[in-house]
């Protein structure tokens, strides 16, 4: 009997054969696929980025002895290839995932890692330039609930109060020495020259940054990333900046003196944004001021919930 050589070759799959400690896995898959996404701009454009993506189902049958791992990531290669990526995206290609462990898997995961790019205007000057923000979007489908988590860092401006407060003093006491001879000197001037009126602008200060994470509410179709980063600049009032003239430079100088902040400070304001967002479940953020005084970082962690409809 002669066999056809041009007849598909039968590979052995191991994979197939029954579990030898029998019992269902959590999550399997795969971590740092690299893979092209469509994210939304600031103005709703899609921008093509650069990801890393973990990808994982759960093995719900306890013989199998393990998933179609191939299935995953050939699925992956074009799932997002022809939209930006949404809540609803999420959800389409999570359920897709599980349809391709045929039986094996009831529930999928995705981590996409990426820069967000967002173009930023200068403070003063007609200038603008671009901004890069690292983000994770966790999104989940467990027996048919979707869950997504946003997690994303702005970088921001501190100085101390404190600092501030101990500079002034020694600009007033600076003052009544070097003018003690001129008479009469008003006791105000150096009252002025102590209070916080007597600082109208601070030198560059520590650059710190603000970790956030968001989970969010199933009632939205957008992932608010943008509008979430615009609100903590905002509350925040010093985040670093792009492009700078020495116009730019002074507004900032003299932003940080009207925001003077401790780690404490920062975490309560970012607080306060959060909570204020009907489209977050609960968030979580860390604020680390990484200091010029010490050489260890302030840091303040806070949690809390989006407000309510």
């Amino acid at each position: 009997m002669t066999t056809n050589p041009n007849a598909p070759r039968r590979l052995p799959d191991v994979a197939s054969d029954a579990a030898a400690m029998a019992r269902p896995l959590d999550w399997v898959g795969m971590a740092n696929i690299a893979l092209p996404l469509r994210v939304a701009t600031a103005g709703g454009e899609p921008i093509q980025v650069a990801a890393s993506v973990d990808v994982s189902v759960n093995l719900a049958d306890a013989d199998a002895r393990g998933i179609h791992m191939s299935r995953l990531y050939l699925e992956l290669q074009t799932a997002f290839a022809g939209e930006t990526v949404t809540p609803a995206g999420l959800r389409r290609v999570l359920q897709t995932l599980v349809e391709t462990q045929a039986g094996l898997s009831t529930a999928a995961r995705l981590v996409l890692r990426y820069e967000q790019m967002l173009l930023r205007p200068a403070l003063a000057s007609a200038n603008a330039g671009w901004k890069r923000y690292p983000v994770e979007i966790d999104a989940s489908l467990v027996d048919g609930h979707l869950q997504v988590a946003l997690r994303f860092a702005v970088e921001y401006s501190s100085t101390c109060p404190a600092s501030a407060a101990l500079s002034r003093q020694l600009n007033a006491e600076r003052f009544a020495e070097d003018f003690a001879d001129a008479r009469p000197l008003s006791s105000a001037i150096h009252e002025w020259l102590a209070s916080e009126r007597g600082l109208a602008a601070t030198p560059h200060a520590q650059r710190s940054r603000a970790d956030v994470r968001v989970e969010l509410r199933p009632a939205f179709d957008e992932l608010p990333l943008t509008a979430l980063i615009d609100a903590l600049e905002t509350v925040l009032a010093t985040p670093v900046q792009t492009a700078v003239k020495r116009e730019d430079e002074q507004a900032f100088a003299r932003l940080n003196a009207a925001n003077l902040m401790f780690c404490e400070d920062a975490a309560r304001r970012v607080a306060a944004a959060l909570s204020a967002d009907p489209r977050i479940e609960r968030f979580d953020a860390e604020v680390a001021h990484f200091e010029s005084l010490h050489a260890h970082d302030a840091v303040a962690r806070v949690t809390g919930h989006g407000a309510t409809a």
